[in-house]
């Protein structure tokens, strides 16, 4: 499989993609506060919306225009989990989605997260370059829960919206699954070989 080449390409901060990462972020408790507080769907859908926008935005733009920071392959991949996370449990509470998406979603994400723990102790790698499939993966879970959000309504678009978002929710978590597996894979050859030094690629 190829793999999306992530390297630095400047040590500036304050960026065009940064922003849309950090903007990406503050809409992560603006968007548990709405589908759970005053259950203002509408606005969480537009927050949802925004999020995925921006993160396909934000890396077109950092590789088009040389912006690939180290501060941006935190912070891109750390919006996208937490916007996953933040989806996962606002549905969940509301009865919108079973628990056992939420179980294999996060599961995976706990897996990876201690394979990463046990790489960087033992290699000094902070990462593993981006596959296609991982991002690939993300873009249909972001896409997968305005879709699933609008579907809760009533009427011919909540029936259509349901039937999208479930298919986008069902493949997106198919292709999170299968970018595991080749993390897994690529962290099992980097831990035979046993390299020295860091990468701040994230996987997505």
């Amino acid at each position: 499989m190829e793999v999306q080449e992530t390297e630095v390409q400047t040590d500036r901060i304050i960026t065009v993609p940064n922003i849309l990462s950090f903007m990406r972020l503050l809409g992560v408790p603006l968007f548990l506060w709405l589908i759970l507080v005053p259950e203002a769907d509408g606005w969480a859908i537009v927050v949802l919306i925004f999020a995925g926008i921006s993160d396909y935005l934000d890396g077109k733009i950092a590789r088009k225009w040389n912006q690939i920071s180290r501060v941006g392959q935190i912070l891109d991949p750390l919006a996208d989990r937490l916007y996953i996370l933040a989806t996962l449990i606002g549905l969940l509470l509301r009865g919108i989605i079973p628990w056992w998406l939420v179980a294999v979603l996060v599961g995976r994400d706990l897996i990876m997260g201690v394979v990463l723990a046990i790489l960087k102790k033992r290699t000094g790698l902070t990462g593993l370059p981006v596959h296609f499939i991982g991002k690939a993966a993300t873009f249909c879970l972001l896409y997968a829960f305005p879709l699933i959000l609008l579907g809760a309504g009533t009427g011919t678009l909540a029936d259509v919206c349901r039937v999208f978002g479930w298919a986008f929710a069902l493949w997106g978590t198919g292709l999170y699954l299968w970018a595991a597996v080749l993390y897994l894979e690529q962290a099992a050859r980097v831990l035979r070989s046993k390299p020295v030094g860091t990468s701040t690629s994230a996987t997505g």
